[in-house]
């Protein structure tokens, strides 16, 4: 009954999103703006209009005249701190998402991916977390309600850490409810900030989720001795072999650039990632455009020859900036799952079809690192 009634909302939709594109397309245009519009409000509340006609790149008077419409329909509320969404407002921008979906054709884009990519699954947030970082809270959001809808009593699930895994755990609604679900890092730590280790994302969804963890206290970027000697403390093995076999896990897509300040790694080493053109790493191993293995570290925790032993790898990640570094890290078919963004999606899209917009030169890649 649950799915033929999302069906029948599905038909809805697209019928009249047709009929609205044929007919007044300019409401569409004014649905998606005040949709960005509440939207922003939402996860950066309480904010003044001024702050907020920034955030969107908007003239003041233009934010203005959407406000008071809003308010007046009894979405938002302002007090002395700045605007809030009502409890109205958030109902409705949740119906919101799923028009913009439609009207985006996100749906069907999903679809296309998947087979593509040979993914059992995609899931497509509208907007680009490049351009607005409310894009990639609402993909932390609907990464979050993807775990919980999926993770079972008994399963063990694996994070890894970065800004994108550091969200989702912020993403999760507090609740009371305890679940027999335990959440390990998946790898060693990176001597960053504290709240992006993969032992914070750890800890941090365990507690959201009413569930348990257990933390890998070593660092992830030590050499190979100093791994063969870490690997043969009975503790740290205990905790290695509960991780490789864990039920799921999550990790971030990371761009090569991205990973290799973080890892702090030498010239020479950085040297090699630019003349072998890598895009993207993950657990470890840096990949180029045609998803070949160019460059491996030395690393606590899971690697990719890991991977297929597990029954659900989840990657999360957004922005056009890691299309190229999306694709690379998922030609391996050790994905199961991907949830990205819309601006992420479509280029990706463009690259697997052969359009010239999906083509990524090395330099752009690279930036002036």
């Amino acid at each position: 009954m649950e799915h033929r009634g999302a069906a029948s909302l599905a038909r809805f939709y697209m019928v009249n999103l047709e009929i609205i594109r044929k007919i007044a397309p300019e409401i569409a245009e004014l649905v998606e703006k005040r949709y960005i519009i509440l939207r922003n409000i939402y996860f950066v509340q309480p904010v003044g209009r001024r702050a907020l006609a920034a955030r969107l790149r908007l003239p003041e008077r233009t934010v203005r005249n959407e406000i008071e419409l809003l308010r007046e329909q009894g979405l938002l509320i302002s007090n002395p701190a700045g605007m809030e969404v009502t409890p109205a407002g958030e109902r409705l921008l949740g119906d919101l998402k799923e028009y913009v979906r439609e009207l985006r054709g996100l749906s069907d884009l999903e679809r296309r991916l998947a087979r593509l990519l040979g993914l059992q699954q995609v899931i497509i947030v509208p907007g680009d977390s490049d351009e607005d970082e409310t894009v990639k809270k609402e993909m932390a959001k609907a990464t979050a309600k993807y775990l919980k809808a999926v993770l079972k009593d008994g399963d063990v699930l694996a994070v890894t850490g970065g800004t994108t895994l550091a969200e989702v755990a912020r993403s999760f609604p507090a609740s009371g409810e305890k679940r027999e679900v335990m959440v390990v890092p998946a790898r060693g730590g990176l001597g960053e900030e504290v709240e992006k280790q993969a032992n914070t994302v750890a800890a941090n969804i365990a507690e959201r989720l009413g569930g348990t963890y257990r933390l890998l206290h070593v660092p992830d970027d030590v050499g190979e001795d100093v791994i063969a000697s870490l690997c043969g403390d009975p503790k740290i093995k205990e905790m290695l072999d509960l991780i490789k076999e864990t039920d799921m896990v999550l990790h971030g897509i990371g761009t090569a650039e991205e990973m290799a300040k973080r890892r702090g790694l030498a010239e020479k080493d950085l040297s090699v990632l630019r003349e072998k053109q890598a895009v993207g790493e993950a657990f470890g191993y840096y990949f180029n455009h045609s998803g070949d293995i160019v460059y491996t570290t030395s690393s606590v925790g899971l690697r990719m020859e890991d991977l297929p032993n597990i029954g659900k790898v989840v990657a999360v990640g957004g922005g056009r900036s890691k299309a190229a570094a999306a694709l690379a890290v998922m030609s391996n078919r050790y994905q199961h799952v991907c949830i990205t963004d819309e601006g992420a999606a479509r280029l990706m899209m463009a690259s697997l079809e052969g359009s010239d917009a999906g083509a990524e030169e090395p330099n752009r890649v690279w930036g002036s690192f």
